[in-house]
């Protein structure tokens, strides 16, 4: 798709087209729409993530909480979003021993346990143990650092999302 056929759309069909780029998210895009023709996918992309930056702390947490477990019950029960599903197969996460399972499971209760939201991590540009690296090491943040570093996982994400949405 380009993004002409962006600009061109109804409301109603920009938001279901861009909305699934942030998880569970419509609004996003549903602030975006009203802000067309944009002049390429930067464009949109930055407009994209300044509606996120501007729109509150209540907001953001609700963005960040949107997001599934990693190896998490939606994963395990296969009823996760096809654009979740395929990110987190394409990090080796669907391959996992029961072993490794119950450690991502036992991160994401400790993870959730302590900053109240899940943990969220770009897994197209990670790996199994990369994940697990960062759980180790994001566990030692503040909450505040936490949900920056959440909210910049969510922007890769959408990106690449996008990029696969938006042709140039």
């Amino acid at each position: 798709m380009t993004i002409s056929e962006l600009n061109q759309m109804t409301h109603d069909e920009f938001v279901r087209v861009v909305g699934p780029v942030f998880e569970d998210s419509p609004w996003i895009a549903e602030a975006a729409s009203a802000r067309r023709p944009f002049s390429g996918p930067g464009k949109l992309r930055e407009l994209l993530f300044d509606v996120v930056r501007n729109s509150g702390a209540t907001k953001q947490l609700a963005l960040i909480r949107a997001h599934p477990d990693l190896v998490g019950r939606a994963a395990l029960a296969g009823t996760l979003a096809p654009q979740s599903a395929g990110e987190q197969a394409a990090a080796g996460l669907s391959k996992l021993s029961t072993e490794e399972v119950k450690r991502f499971q036992d991160y994401n209760r400790a993870y959730k346990e302590k900053f109240g939201f899940p943990f969220v991590i770009c897994a197209r540009l990670n790996k199994k143990d990369a994940i697990l690296d960062g759980f180790e090491k994001r566990m030692n943040n503040s909450p505040g650092q936490e949900i920056k570093t959440a909210l910049e996982e969510i922007f890769k994400i959408a990106a690449l999302r996008l990029a696969d949405l938006i042709s140039e």
